[in-house]
């Protein structure tokens, strides 16, 4: 008993410390590190949580190991920033805890942060309310799933768990991922969260974030080949018609199949209490490559834009990508619309428009060896390819061919860390065009691709040997624009 009471104080003293500006100044700038993708200084994360907006911050927290950089411990990281580019962390908000009556621990696993402006709570008016996965394990092993609160009054600087928690627990060992909303129609606090493997989104409604009441549940659709996590809905206007509409995204399922990791969404309606997807709707794809996972939209926002963040990494590999001291990173902030595609109602997604103010010296297609970190703006016509590399057996490949979009990273060099991670991404173009736009972010060991206004979706890690890269061309590639991007550390 002693010794587990000096690994849990050990725990605690380790979380407490972050890391001084001059540390933080020295570690973004390792091989591999992205320069304007946020990152921790060390250690594993995951998740995207509770992303939220108070009082001229954005909050973004997330899954966090704070003793290592491969999952494990799980707690909440934080960070904050004025302008959703530019981030300062801050101390781990809410960390994983022993309990000695049991001999057991308790993870914090993903959930959501809501501002409770009415303080309907009973916490404080603009009080912030985390309501989060309780994930109790012993010796690794899951025991059980429920949910749990903790609240902060100082706008996140320091949190504090409810004392009656957990406040919903349906006594199972998998019941996860709470997005919690205000229902402003019917005036109610709303909640989603999985089953996972029992492929169900469960909805619940509340006046007061502590006491909950099941309202209905959407199953019965959708890729089934993995669990679902990470539920998410959200409501986004239709460009060009007077007309909300709702989307209800989760993670587990990708295109390529049940080896990997992804998102799908629907398009419906939500009625306070339950989902409905489309009549004869199917649903939809939100990336069509490795890398962009558990998304969840900010609460709360200023200008009423829908925002999302993803995870950059696949759980296949999470594991084995060769960074170091940190593992894993967050996606740009992309600005999701809905627009009608031929016969669909699909979502488009495209970085938000602050990332302009990262540009610096615009760039060529055809140059010396280049900063790893860049945007560019391109035309490709049918039979092209973009060529990215460090040498004719280090490269990465973007092609279009026969209305179909690909990129490649089987010929980079560093690739042998995990044998599924050599891939080709593909994506089929909606009436396969003659000639499409690509709008692209590089950064390090990362790319995002957005393929004719952001219709189309490409995110995957790669790793070549060097930081610098140069660009050749197969084909009638077009550049429009291009600039290097500055970090924003």
């Amino acid at each position: 008993m002693r010794n587990y009471f000096l690994a849990f104080l050990f725990f605690c003293l380790a979380v407490s410390c972050i890391p001084s500006k001059e540390k933080e100044a020295n570690t973004y700038s390792e091989l591999y590190r992205p320069r304007y993708h946020f990152s921790p200084a060390k250690n594993w994360i995951n998740d995207p949580n509770g992303l939220v907006y108070l009082q001229g911050e954005y909050h973004l927290f997330y899954q966090y190991n704070p003793f290592g950089t491969t999952w494990g411990h799980m707690s909440w990281g934080h960070a904050v920033s004025t302008d959703l580019l530019h981030w300062k962390h801050l101390p781990v908000a809410i960390e994983e805890y022993a309990n000695p009556a049991t001999q057991d621990s308790t993870m914090i696993f993903s959930g959501t942060v809501v501002v409770d402006h009415a303080n309907s709570a009973g916490f404080g008016v603009d009080a912030m309310i985390a309501i989060y996965t309780s994930n109790v394990h012993k010796s690794g092993q899951g025991i059980a799933q429920h949910q749990s609160l903790a609240y902060s009054t100082d706008k996140g600087r320091t949190w504090k768990r409810y004392a009656d928690n957990p406040i919903l627990d349906i006594q199972r060992k998998d019941f996860r991922d709470p997005k919690v909303f205000w229902y402003e129609a019917a005036k109610k606090w709303v909640m989603a969260l999985v089953v996972p493997d029992l492929f169900k989104v469960q909805f619940y409604e509340s006046s007061n974030l502590l006491k909950w009441q099941l309202t209905g549940e959407f199953t019965g659709a959708g890729d089934t080949t993995r669990v679902w996590e990470c539920p998410d809905l959200y409501q986004v206007k239709v460009d060009g018609a007077n007309e909300m509409r709702w989307v209800l995204s989760l993670s587990g399922a990708h295109p390529q199949g049940s080896k990997f990791v992804g998102m799908q969404y629907f398009v419906g309606e939500f009625d306070g209490n339950t989902f409905r997807k489309d009549a004869n709707s199917e649903h939809q794809f939100l990336d069509y490559g490795k890398d962009f996972y558990a998304g969840i939209t900010f609460n709360d926002m200023p200008d009423q834009r829908t925002i999302m963040i993803g995870w950059l990494n696949n759980w296949t590999y999470a594991n084995q990508v060769p960074t170091h001291p940190w593992r894993g990173a967050m996606s740009l902030p992309r600005e999701l619309r809905l627009v009608k595609v031929e016969d669909k109602i699909q979502l488009v997604s495209n970085p938000i428009k602050e990332v302009t103010s990262l540009r610096q010296k615009e760039i060529e297609i055809l140059s010396q060896p280049g900063s790893g970190s860049f945007e560019m703006e391109i035309h490709m016509a049918d039979s092209s390819q973009l060529i990215l590399s460090q040498g004719a057996e280090d490269k990465i490949v973007l092609g279009y061919a026969n209305g179909q979009f690909i990129f490649d990273r089987t010929k980079s060099k560093n690739h042998s860390f995990q044998k599924d991670f050599s891939s080709v991404e593909s994506v089929l173009i909606a009436s396969k065009p003659l000639e499409i736009t690509v709008r692209f972010f590089v950064d390090q060991s990362v790319i995002e691709i957005f393929v004719n206004g952001g219709a189309y979706t490409i995110t995957d890690q790669f790793f070549l040997e060097s930081g610098k890269m140069t660009l050749q061309t197969v084909g009638v590639v077009k550049l429009q624009r291009g600039w290097e991007i500055g970090s924003i550390w």
